[in-house]
């Protein structure tokens, strides 16, 4: 997959050091799949949240976090569109966001 606003993420572990290494694995991961519907993105993460039309949250350091992505399967490319704390997250809308 290829993913899209890494600087997102790189922005982030910068303001929490904790969250780094968890979001380099889920970097490594992601980059390698080959993601072609929800259910292959299950198979990796069981615990990630499936939206509609194509968004995925996923939790971050022991679900410290939250990385919310959208996903164009069929061009394979992830698109970084959140990435917070929990108290962050709950002041959005995964959906539109």
């Amino acid at each position: 997959m290829r993913i899209i606003a890494r600087k997102t993420l790189l922005d982030f572990w910068i303001k929490y050091p904790d969250a780094e290494d968890p979001l380099k694995a889920w970097f490594k991961v992601t980059n390698r799949a080959d993601w072609k519907s929800p259910q292959d993105v299950k198979k990796y993460y069981r615990n990630a949240s499936i939206l509609k039309d194509g968004r995925v949250v996923f939790n971050i350091a022991g679900n410290k976090y939250r990385l919310v992505v959208w996903i164009n399967y069929a061009y394979r490319v992830v698109y970084i569109r959140f990435v917070g704390t929990h108290k962050e997250y709950d002041e959005i809308d995964a959906q539109s966001i």
